[in-house]
């Protein structure tokens, strides 16, 4: 800051340095400072993921891209492996957003507490456990991506599945392949077992609903898998989804989540663009160019979000 000098130099002059001080002091005694403030500068952003899967990947990749268009600068980290490494990496500030799921992310930070069929009761009870570690929660989308419990037509032909509750009795022979912290999720082996009674034969780690899990099922090597609900290759192999039909699964709406230090007003209303743009259906057909049709998640979301009209 530059400390300005008085010249006693006539009546004239003077006032003459009045008004060029009035002018130049922003109006909130801004002492010697002879130059406006500039605005703030956007802050550097990173934007993560809770599994490195494709349609968390494609989520996270919109919101990247419409920061950039927004003249943020964005770096990534669409790699992490589950919401145990996220969620630790969003309170740290390693990253400052990432896509998640109201039903899961509500029952991780809550484990005693209800999950719901109805989002709205779900965002309403996950924003003070977020809160609490300086996290907030925007708009959530209408995109729905369930977990699902998968068998091919042949095991359910074999064992007369179509439901989880049909699963039960012979759940004791067959593998299970999910991600490898299912035995500790309350809508994975502990919730099968509480509310369905099932229990498997074996249980196989793997991925969180991606191409291990799928090939592990094509391949015979589990029997059922945990995959999403708006997953492309359930119907591409004509497989099953056993239906829940005691509602262990929670509504698992598609949100941001953001660390409340970096949020503004502009990027609260770029991240609540893409939720309102998102639906089951649009969400599902972008995985299936990624799953099926092997397309670059990058490329898929700035294909949505030109279409969209956002970027």
């Amino acid at each position: 800051m530059r400390n300005s000098r008085r010249f006693a130099l006539g009546a004239s002059v003077l006032a003459l340095a009045i008004v060029a001080a009035a002018c130049n002091s922003g109006g909130g005694g801004g002492g010697g400072n002879s130059s406006s403030p500039s605005a703030s500068p956007k802050p550097e952003l990173t934007v993560g993921v809770s599994g490195a899967f494709a349609e968390n990947q494609i989520v996270a990749e919109m919101y990247a891209q419409v920061l950039e268009n927004a003249g943020y600068k964005v770096s990534r980290q669409l790699d992490l492996g589950s919401r145990e490494i996220s969620d630790k990496a969003l309170q740290e500030g390693q990253i400052d957003l990432k896509p998640e799921y109201l039903g899961s992310e509500l029952l991780f930070l809550d484990p005693n507490g209800q999950g719901s069929g109805d989002p709205a009761a779900e965002a309403q009870a996950l924003q003070p456990l977020l809160s609490a570690k300086g996290v907030t929660l925007l708009d959530y989308s209408q995109a729905n991506d369930t977990n699902s419990f998968v068998v091919t037509q042949e095991t359910a032909d074999k064992y007369s599945l179509d439901t989880m509750s049909s699963l039960a009795p012979v759940a004791g022979q067959l593998t299970l392949g999910g991600p490898p912290e299912c035995p500790q999720r309350p809508f994975c082996i502990l919730g099968l077992k509480d509310t369905y009674g099932i229990t498997f034969g074996h249980f196989k780690p793997l991925d969180v609903g991606g191409p291990l899990t799928v090939a592990a099922l094509k391949n015979g090597d589990i029997d059922v898998g945990l995959l999403f609900s708006t997953s492309s290759v359930i119907a591409a192999n004509k497989w099953v989804v056993l239906q829940d039909d005691k509602q262990l699964q929670q509504a698992e709406n598609i949100a941001p989540v953001i660390r409340t230090d970096v949020l503004n007003d502009e990027i609260k209303n770029l991240l609540n663009a893409v939720s309102a743009k998102l639906t089951t259906d649009n969400i599902t057909a972008l995985n299936a160019k990624v799953e099926i049709d092997q397309e670059d998640p990058a490329d898929v979301a700035k294909g949505f979000l030109q279409e969209q009209g956002l970027i």
